[in-house]
C-alpha cells in the first residue's frame, strides 16, 4: 500500500468536508498525532484505525483503500440534466472523481430567462464561463458583464454571482469549476449554474 496516496486521499477527504484534524478526531475516536501521521503518510495504519477514519469521514473503507481512476468515462446517456424553474437547464458533464472538486456543466437559457443568484464558494474557488450561443448577462457583486457567442471569462469564485438571458433567443454556456475548499457555510449551496 502506497502510504503517501492514502494519506492524501485521506487529506483530501477531510478538507472536501471541512474538518479539520481536531474535528476528524472527534468524530473518529482517533488521536489528532495518529491522523496528522497518517496523512503524511508516516504511519501505517491498523484496519481497525482506518475503519474509524473512514467513519468519522462519513465513507465507506474501500473508498480510502481505493486508487481512483486513471481514466472514467462519462457517457452521453450518464449525463445529468437537471431542468430549473424558468425552462432552463443544466447538463454536469463530468464524471465524479473522488477527491477532484472540478465541475464542467452546460447550461441552457430560454430567451428572457433569469437563472438565479448564487452565493459565493470558497476563497481559492475559480470559474470559467464560455458563450456558446446567444448571449448571457452575468451580475458579478453588483457589478454587469454582457458575453456573446464565443465570449469567454474567468472569475476568481468567491463572488455572488447571477445568470439571465435578457434577449430573444437562446443561449447556451460552459461553466468550469475548480472548487479549492467547501462552499462558505451558511451562505446556501451554489446550485450549479
Amino acid at each position: 500500500m502506497d502510504l503517501g496516496a492514502l494519506g492524501e486521499r485521506i487529506q483530501a477527504a477531510r478538507g472536501e468536508r471541512g474538518l479539520t484534524l481536531q474535528a476528524l478526531a472527534e468524530r473518529s475516536a482517533v488521536s489528532v498525532s495518529m491522523l496528522s501521521s497518517v496523512e503524511r503518510g508516516a504511519k501505517a495504519p491498523t484496519v481497525v484505525v482506518l475503519d474509524r477514519i473512514a467513519n468519522g469521514l462519513g465513507i465507506p473503507l474501500a473508498e480510502l483503500l481505493t486508487q481512483p481512476e486513471r481514466v472514467v468515462i462519462r457517457r452521453a446517456a450518464d449525463q445529468d440534466t437537471v431542468r430549473e424553474p424558468g425552462g432552463w437547464q443544466r447538463t454536469i458533464l463530468t464524471p465524479v472523481v473522488p477527491g477532484v472538486n472540478f465541475e464542467w456543466i452546460r447550461s441552457e437559457l430560454p430567451p428572457h430567462c433569469e437563472a438565479g443568484t448564487y452565493a459565493p464558494y470558497a476563497a481559492g474557488s475559480h470559474e470559467f464561463i464560455a458563450v456558446h450561443s446567444g448571449e448571457l448577462t452575468l451580475t458579478v457583486d453588483g457589478e454587469t458583464i454582457v458575453l456573446g457567442a464565443g465570449d469567454s471569462l474567468y472569475l476568481a469564485a468567491d463572488v455572488t454571482l447571477s445568470y439571465a438571458n435578457r434577449s430573444g433567443h437562446p443561449c447556451t454556456y460552459y461553466v468550469a469549476a475548480l472548487i479549492m475548499r467547501p462552499r462558505r457555510p451558511g451562505l446556501g449551496v451554489r446550485a450549479a449554474e
